[in-house]
Formats: structure tokens, sequence, C-alpha cells
């Protein structure tokens, strides 16, 4: 049975990894979009920036 427990705390283990990296990737990715976006209005006049927006 021990076995089994230690099997299950590796898979917690894994799948504990394999969510933080995925939060990570997550996160950078909304960065990029954000920072895409913050360039993509900073050089369009600001009347053309508000109606883009809808």
């Amino acid at each position: 049975m021990s076995r089994q427990t230690e099997a299950d705390e590796q898979k917690r283990a894994r799948l504990a990894a394999a969510l933080r990296e995925n939060l990570k990737r997550r996160k950078a990715q909304a960065r990029a979009r954000r920072t895409a976006e913050t360039e993509a209005t900073d050089d369009t006049p600001p009347a053309q920036a508000e109606t883009s927006r809808s």
C-alpha cells in the first residue's frame, strides 16, 4: 500500500508542477497581449483609439 501512496504523491507533485508552469505561461501570454494592446493604442490618435475599442 505504501507504494500506491508514494505513486499518488508523485502524481500530485507532477500535476502541481504542471499547473505552476501553465500558470506562468498564461501570465506571460496575458502580459504580452496587454503590451501589444498598449503599443497599438499608443500609435493611434485618442479619437481613433476610443472608437476602435467598441
